[in-house]
């Protein structure tokens, strides 16, 4: 598993979306290592790390996450996770809750049904196996999983965020106030005028609202919103899965 250490400070375990790697928090390395302990890695199989012929799922994400802070020495982290990064997050927040501090989850879903124009009528669902090229893996991956329950999300007691852009072209916006509702005192926060690639594409404003989910800025670049919990379920709509690169 490759990894990096940068800074000092309260630990902060930065996780990016599916098909990425650990490079798209580089605008962000600098603001957010001045006053904390930055930790990035590249998930199992993407970027530079390897993989197994064991398929890859979140929990196994997770576990590799929590195997690297064992190594580290890292008892607790702050947790900052971007699309199947925040679904990690979520992961270990269900399962290991001890291991976080604090949870940032943009642009993640619970289910499959969380995704854009997801039916499940329609949906293509490749077998989850291993598969020669890691991209097929991880599509088979996002056709199958996530599958938190109502009742895992609102067992999640670490304060936390969740996060959308304001154009967020591959999460329903539905899905992520459900989310927002169903984990006891979350907060929803909206990224304005940005989509599912946050990160990259307002690099300032998204280092501002990880900072000020950490306690060291004023939020001046984000807009929280009380979820209406009136109603809210599950979203699903009506086409076939998104053609994002990333999630």
């Amino acid at each position: 598993m490759f990894f990096r250490v940068y800074g000092h400070g309260s630990p902060v375990l930065m996780i990016h979306g599916g098909l990425s790697d650990s490079r798209v928090w580089r605008a962000q390395l600098d603001a957010l290592s001045a006053d904390h302990q930055v930790i990035l890695a590249d998930s199992r199989g993407q970027g530079r790390s390897t993989r197994s012929e064991v398929p890859i799922t979140y929990d196994l994400m997770a576990d590799d996450y929590l195997k690297l802070l064992d190594t580290l020495g890292i008892e607790q982290t702050a947790l900052v996770g971007w699309s199947d990064g925040g679904i990690i997050g979520l992961d270990i927040a269900i399962h290991h809750p001890e291991r976080l501090s604090r949870l940032f989850v943009q642009a993640a879903n619970a289910s499959p049904d969380g995704v854009k124009h997801y039916d499940a009528a329609t949906a293509i669902v490749p077998e989850m196996r291993h598969y020669d090229d890691v991209a097929d893996e991880i599509h088979a991956l996002w056709a199958n999983e996530p599958n938190f329950s109502a009742e895992d999300l609102a067992s999640i007691g670490v304060p936390t965020e969740i996060v959308i852009g304001e154009h967020d072209e591959a999460i329903s916006r539905r899905h992520t106030e459900y989310m927002a509702a169903t984990i006891p005192s979350a907060k929803l926060v909206i990224l304005p005028d940005v989509g599912h690639s946050a990160p990259v594409e307002d690099p300032e404003g998204y280092a501002a609202a990880v900072l000020a989910f950490l306690g060291d800025g004023d939020g001046s670049a984000m807009a929280s919103v009380e979820p209406d919990e009136a109603g809210l379920k599950p979203s699903s709509a009506s086409a076939g899965l998104p053609s994002a690169a990333n999630r």
